[in-house]
């Protein structure tokens, strides 16, 4: 079977999932390769969306026109918003997935979607020449031709399972494992890192004590990913999860069998995720910690599986029943599943533009953790990014490239092909110098124009999406623009709000402002407000923008001071190695990272505001 695509994704991943999904929706004809069509979106570790900057992550995919949202919404085990008694710039959204049910709900829109191809089949190397990429060649002789090709292999790339000194050449959850692409991959001239990752136990439901460990439930109410999912979650169908922590006994044998354990004993040789470490490794570096906290929490309503979250290790199966053993409420656990490392090929990031794209090959690209994440939700953003941007190129259209201040996904792939990663990469707030700027509330009102004009939100929905925009502006224009009139009433309330002896002169944005003064509150003084109509969600922006101004105001500011030098294009074919004036430090990061702008080359680890000097002079002087 030959036969001609616009675009290949390799792999069924969360990565890949969106990146086809994107492309078929763009109209490009589209060939989604995997190994098993049955674990397409599979959920290996942790089968929970959300999160730290994940959560918002995901919002902003939706926000874009992608499906991780709405996949999400479908039909959630718990849902809970973190961080609520913290700012804005850190409350985001996290639920708990079906492990079954949120893969077979994936399967189901990708395997009926228009202008979309699924295929099983293992890549083991590219249709190439010294500069291009024309398609795939599959291990059973199959090969397919397209325009673009995406690279999203996950962790299947040269994997091998680690359960203390024994050695499994597999996959994750035991799959076929992707063999001899790596080589190809070098032979190319590409720089391939070797990572780890891990998971821990599964647990029999009723083989647990729950008296012994702290309840923890979700939230009601309308908490969705997307924008376009109106659902009401409540309380009673929750499943709820729960709290409880290392014992010594627990330390003592984990101490005791280090160098029983994969990562402790020598077996292990790629590198793991600081953020998100084996259990053993937090016995070792924070030796002065009495007890480290765990989570159990279910995987699926169809079986009777307890994920032990925060217990992942590489000790040997009969030291992991003596450790999940002497945890309280595990005494008597039946372990369904034993943690394991995972080792994994990946290609160094900075070999990757902005747009996903090889700098080596025109025509390939890579997409979640071939390109050095960690984690679903990064790996279903960059793998949005990667299909906008294939398709674009194949219509002779400008590359989409998000900045800094304009989502975490812009944070996650400037770090990456900037400054590149030693570790497995996972998205978190502090990452983000403009998080205020990126909440999870404002989402839509960042990306949702970008996605219509990009052809991924349809007429509908921005009607909808503009509607509640002109909505908000009005109201921030009648806010700023009109008295509240020191009446009786509002005296009252203003008394009762710590905020006596009112005598007016102060606009309704003012009053707004201050500390436990609600918009819904504030309705009730001023009528031009009332015929306006915004939902929870909007009226919660609203406040947000009201309320911290000042500090939004200060981060686009600063935002748009550095926006000129986001703007400010380098030369795609510069010889930095024979730049004269630049240390030899700084022109051999330039010479690797090749940046697009000024602004990247700034954020460059090594390269001084001197060299960006002499480069900008360079760079004047070359256009004279």
């Amino acid at each position: 079977m030959n036969k001609d695509y616009e675009v290949i994704v390799v792999g069924g991943g969360h990565a890949g999932v969106e990146a086809a999904l994107a492309s078929a929706k763009l109209e490009a004809k589209t060939l989604l390769l995997t190994l098993n069509i049955k674990m397409m979106a599979n959920m290996p570790c942790n089968p929970n969306i959300g999160g730290s900057a994940k959560g918002i992550v995901v919002r902003e995919i939706d926000a874009l026109g992608g499906m991780m949202g709405i996949f999400a919404d479908h039909n959630p085990l718990q849902i809970k918003m973190l961080n609520t008694g913290k700012g804005p710039g850190v409350q985001c959204l996290r639920a708990q997935e079906d492990k079954l049910g949120y893969p077979k709900y994936v399967q189901s829109v990708v395997l009926n979607t228009p202008n979309l191809d699924v295929i099983e089949g293992k890549v083991i190397n590219l249709i190439r020449d010294d500069k291009k990429v024309y398609g795939v060649i599959l291990e059973d002789g199959r090969t397919f031709k397209a325009n673009a090709t995406i690279l999203t292999m996950g962790t299947f790339l040269e994997s091998r399972l680690l359960v203390g000194h024994k050695v499994i050449d597999k996959g994750p959850e035991g799959e076929d494992n992707v063999k001899g692409f790596s080589n190809e991959l070098e032979k190319m001239g590409f720089e391939v890192v070797r990572l780890k990752t891990g998971t821990p136990q599964r647990i029999k439901a009723d083989s647990i004590d729950y008296s012994k460990m702290v309840p923890q439930y979700g939230m009601e109410g309308p908490l969705n990913f997307s924008y376009t999912t109106d659902k009401i979650h409540k309380l009673e169908d929750q499943i709820v999860c729960y709290l409880l922590y290392t014992e010594k006994e627990t330390h003592k044998i984990i101490r005791n069998h280090l160098k029983d354990s994969a990562m402790y004993g020598g077996i292990v040789t790629g590198i793991g995720a600081r953020y998100c470490p084996s259990i053993e490794d937090k016995i070792v570096r924070f030796a002065d910690k009495e007890r480290h906290q765990l989570f159990l929490e279910p995987e699926s309503i169809y079986n009777d599986s307890m994920y032990l979250q925060g217990f992942s290790t590489s000790m040997p199966e009969e030291v992991q029943d003596k450790m999940v053993r002497s945890l309280k409420g595990l005494e008597n656990a039946v372990i369904l599943k034993y943690a394991y490392a995972i080792e994994y090929d990946a290609l160094e990031p900075r070999q990757f533009k902005p747009t996903l794209e090889l700098k080596k090959y025109e025509g390939l690209y890579g997409a979640g953790q071939i390109c050095g994440t960690s984690g679903y939700e990064e790996a279903a953003g960059l793998g949005l990014i990667a299909g906008i941007n294939a398709v674009l190129k194949i219509r002779g259209k400008e590359p989409f490239i998000l900045r800094r201040d304009e989502a975490y996904i812009g944070v996650m792939i400037d770090d990456l092909v900037t400054r590149g990663t030693k570790e497995p990469y996972r998205l978190l707030s502090s990452r983000a110098e403009y998080r205020l700027l990126l909440r999870h509330d404002n989402a839509d009102l960042r990306l949702t124009e970008k996605g219509f004009k990009l052809g991924l939100i349809n007429k509908e929905r921005y009607e909808a999406f503009d509607n509640k925009r002109k909505n908000l502006t009005k109201t921030l224009s009648i806010l700023q623009n009109t008295y509240l009139k020191g009446t009786k009433e509002v005296i009252e309330y203003l008394d009762k709000k710590g905020y006596p002896n009112f005598n007016g002169g102060l606009t309704n944005f003012e009053i707004l402002k201050r500390p436990n003064v609600t918009y819904k509150e504030l309705l009730n003084f001023v009528d031009d407000l009332k015929d306006i109509k915004l939902d929870d969600e909007a009226i919660f922006q609203l406040e947000v923008m009201v309320k911290y101004e000042g500090y939004i105001a200060r981060q686009e500011s600063e935002a748009l001071r550095y926006a000129k030098a986001e703007d400010y294009k380098i030369p795609e074919r510069i010889d930095y190695l024979k730049l004269e004036g630049i240390r030899l430090e700084a022109r051999e990061k330039l010479n690797k990272v090749n940046p697009l702008t000024i602004g990247q080359a700034k954020r460059i680890s090594g390269v001084n505001p001197s060299d960006i000097a002499i480069l900008m002079l360079h760079i004047k002087k070359e256009s004279m």
